[in-house]
């Protein structure tokens, strides 16, 4: 059964920081890209983060670069995304996403997480 479970989401003040962790299981984790999407209120899902299945590359949204961080353990298959300098509007649902694609220039997210939490006051 394949399962896709993240935590470290909660309520932090803007300035402050959290850590996601997304646990994989069920699947071969070092086959596949792994991403971090995040989805606000009334809004629609978008594109967070994404590492690669060596970790050799990563990819990130504008609104976040050099503010978070994608990280991957290939032993333990679990992918962490590490927010920093976190605002208000970094509020969302933060769910992992694996992506099956061969290639790097192409994208298909065939598992998803439920998502976890994370409120960011002002």
């Amino acid at each position: 059964q394949v399962q896709l479970v993240e935590t470290g989401g909660g309520l932090v003040h803007a300035g402050g920081s959290l850590r996601l962790s997304c646990a994989a299981s069920g699947f071969t984790f070092t086959n596949y890209h792994m991403a971090w999407f995040r989805q606000a209120p009334g809004k629609e899902r978008e594109f967070v983060a994404r590492i690669s299945r060596g970790a050799g590359m990563t990819r990130y949204a504008d609104s976040v670069k050099g503010r978070f961080a994608i990280s991957r353990d290939n032993g333990k298959s679990t992918v962490t995304l590490q927010m920093n300098s976190l605002n208000p509007a970094d509020t969302a649902v933060y769910s992992c996403a694996a992506d099956s694609s061969d290639s790097w220039f192409r994208t298909n997210y065939k598992y998803w997480g439920q998502g976890t939490q994370v409120t960011v006051s002002s």
